[in-house]
């Protein structure tokens, strides 16, 4: 016969379940000065950094069935070939790169994170051995460059972790020596609210804030006056570094300062919830979980991303992306890890491991996300987006900024695009220079002013950008350029003159030091036509001012005998540029417009001997002159096809192919 507990039992049974969940909090005294005391649910035991006991028994649940999912095997296989490559290489000594020990940090952290990780999947205690050497290697260091906070930062969240998560296995000394490490040689000065960092709009505030903080929790029972003050700071600086993210998720430092920023904001968070049972609300924070979504719209078919202030061309794998999936429930949000470029050297890569979608949510290439082919986000730096296809790797695509150049790593890039067809990136932006190479050389890089330094670098100004220059003049860097218009109908044109049902319009007026002029920048996207139009108005201009339009290209170009077309080739594409305005007139001006390709090296002119060259590259320009009415328009088509029929008619006599 089937026994029923009873009432009584029952009400015991549940006090209990109740009391052993409660007591993996530590519940501390209250605060003298009556505020909310951040330690009061911290969880006793470790681990308790980003994951938990639980989550690391999902994690050899997973490691057991590995032969049951074909990409977490290879992700393992990956991160197990990495820790033994490691196993034979002496620790990392304190080497500066110029002003940075930065780059140490980040290996240590690499390092520390993949070993703990393959330890506990494979039992080895060669890899315990090895990361407790190198933290204990990094504790021994003079400092973590501290004149430098972000390598302090760093260093702080890789001991954290190993700290953490390999408690158990540590013995009681190398426990205490990296305690120590973490508070005089991090903590102790990370609580000084008179660092700038604390209030900073920017990733500094996300990354120093976030490595300190998983400090504070990893040693938060041994040292838990000098933890409640490091987090008491994170509450209330952190807020400055979500701010950027509104309202719709573009980050304004780029791409790939996303990913930097993002990643120590995640860290946090997730340690804020495994730690203390808490997000302090950080993921309300308006734009904050909408900017994955943002990257997936910054990503172009070819697999790279639109690489606009300080950042690279790289692909947008990111291990935190994975974080994103998982809490959204949207696996569209995580790239196959198959597809990552840099799986050897990220050292957030670990991380995947243990925010692996559950079980029927693959992650696959082919899926398409729910995401609109065209998309506007607002912002310091906002940006529009076009797209013809998700899935189709030969879509085409087109990426264009407004905003300013004034703001956290900006370029004088407002009005800037990218374009993208048949798997080629044919409008590029140069990207960011190595800070080493321009620092070495006593350039004041880091000047927001209109006379600083940073703007005499070519990558940073607008000469080396797809967007209009008048007179050689640089952008003023507090001029705001903003989208006035963004209309997304779907289809193609009507006609090669008629409205287009794709459009995005930005007025860069403040942006270009025009003296009185109104300059207007219009995309058309025609996406089912394979062109996008790009039309240029000014109004009010001075007569004879020059107007340079130009687009950067990795192409090889051969302009046409008139000057009216140019054809560029790249990878066995050709795409098609035309002026169509050009010996056409407009009312009230009787002179026929007259303007035509030209193209040049993508260099500075006169080049400076601290500029990075740009080799197989070239600039794509046109020169037109204002006429005495003021008013001028530059209208450039490009077209990702080989012209039809009628349009090689219309092309006869201009030296196209």
């Amino acid at each position: 016969m089937k026994k029923h507990m009873t009432p009584r039992f029952c009400f015991s049974f549940a006090l209990l379940a109740s009391l052993l969940v409660f007591s993996a909090f530590s519940a501390a005294p209250a605060r003298a000065d009556g505020g909310a005391d951040p330690l009061a649910t911290l969880r006793k035991e470790h681990p308790r950094l980003i994951f938990t006991a639980q989550d690391w028994a999902a994690f050899d649940t997973r490691v057991r069935e590995r032969a049951s999912d074909p990409q977490f095997d290879t992700l393992l296989a990956q991160l197990e070939g990495n820790a033994r490559a490691l196993l034979s290489k002496p620790p990392l000594e304190r080497k500066l790169t110029g002003r940075r020990l930065l780059g140490v940090s980040r290996e240590v952290f690499r390092r520390v994170v993949t070993l703990a990780v393959i330890h506990r999947a494979t039992g080895d205690g060669a890899f315990l051995r090895r990361a407790e050497n190198e933290m204990l290697a990094a504790a021994a260091f003079a400092d973590w460059n501290p004149s430098h906070f972000l390598d302090v930062a760093e260093m702080t969240a890789a001991l954290a972790l190993g700290y953490d998560w390999l408690y158990e296995e540590l013995s009681a000394e190398t426990r205490a020596t990296i305690r120590q490490a973490i508070v005089k040689k991090a903590l102790s000065e990370g609580v000084n609210p008179k660092l700038k960092w604390h209030r900073v709009e920017n990733n500094w505030n996300q990354v120093c804030l976030g490595g300190l903080s998983l400090g504070a929790l990893a040693i938060a029972e041994d040292e838990p006056k000098l933890a409640r003050k490091m987090l008491d700071a994170t509450r209330a600086g952190i807020v400055h570094g979500l701010k950027p993210y509104a309202p719709d998720g573009v980050y304004p430092e780029g791409p790939g300062y996303w990913n930097y920023g993002t990643s120590y904001q995640v860290l946090l968070i997730a340690a804020l919830e495994s730690a203390l049972g808490t997000d302090w609300n950080l993921c309300a924070s308006p734009g904050f979980l909408a900017s994955a979504s943002a990257q997936l719209h910054l990503c172009g078919p070819a697999g790279e991303m639109y690489n606009f202030s300080d950042c690279g061309r790289q692909g947008p794998f990111s291990p935190v992306m994975y974080w994103f999936a998982k809490k959204l429930g949207n696996p569209a949000l995580a790239t196959p890890i198959v597809q990552a470029r840099n799986k050897e050297t990220n050292r957030f890569l670990p991380l995947i491991a243990l925010w692996w979608p559950e079980k029927g949510m693959a992650v696959s290439a082919s899926t398409a996300p729910a995401l609109p082919l065209a998309w506007k986000g607002e912002g310091i730096n906002p940006v529009a987006v076009f797209r013809s296809s998700w899935t189709d790797p030969n879509a085409l695509y087109l990426a264009s900024k407004a905003g300013a150049a004034n703001t956290s790593h900006g370029h004088m890039d407002a009005g800037s695009f990218i374009l993208e067809a048949d798997g080629v990136r044919w409008a590029i932006d140069l990207g960011m220079q190595s800070y080493e190479t321009l620092e070495s050389k006593g350039i004041k890089l880091w000047g927001r002013a209109q006379d600083s330094q940073r703007w005499s670098v070519f990558r940073l100004n607008n000469f080396s950008h797809n967007t209009l220059t008048i007179d050689g003049r640089l952008h003023r860097v507090n001029g705001r350029a903003e989208f006035t218009r963004f209309v997304h109908a779907g289809g193609a044109f009507a006609n090669g003159t008629g409205d287009a049902p794709n459009v995005a319009t930005i007025d860069l007026t403040r942006v270009l030091d025009a003296q009185g002029a109104r300059v207007v920048r219009e995309f058309s996207f025609a996406g089912d036509d394979r062109c996008v139009y790009i039309t240029d108005m000014v109004g009010g201009a001075k007569p004879g001012a020059e107007v340079r339009w130009a687009m950067v290209t990795k192409a090889a170009v051969e302009i046409s005998k008139n000057g009216a077309a140019a054809t560029l080739r790249q990878n066995g594409k050709t795409l098609l540029a035309t002026l169509p305005l050009v010996g056409k007139t407009h009312p009230g001006n009787k002179v026929p417009i007259q303007y035509s390709f030209d193209v040049i090296p993508a260099e500075a002119r006169p080049k400076n001997d601290y500029d990075a060259p740009n080799p197989n590259t070239r600039i794509l320009i046109v020169r037109a002159k204002t006429p005495d009415d003021g008013k001028l328009i530059i209208a450039v088509k490009l077209q990702a096809k080989a012209p039809d029929a009628s349009e090689r008619q219309a092309l006869l006599g201009t030296g196209i192919p």
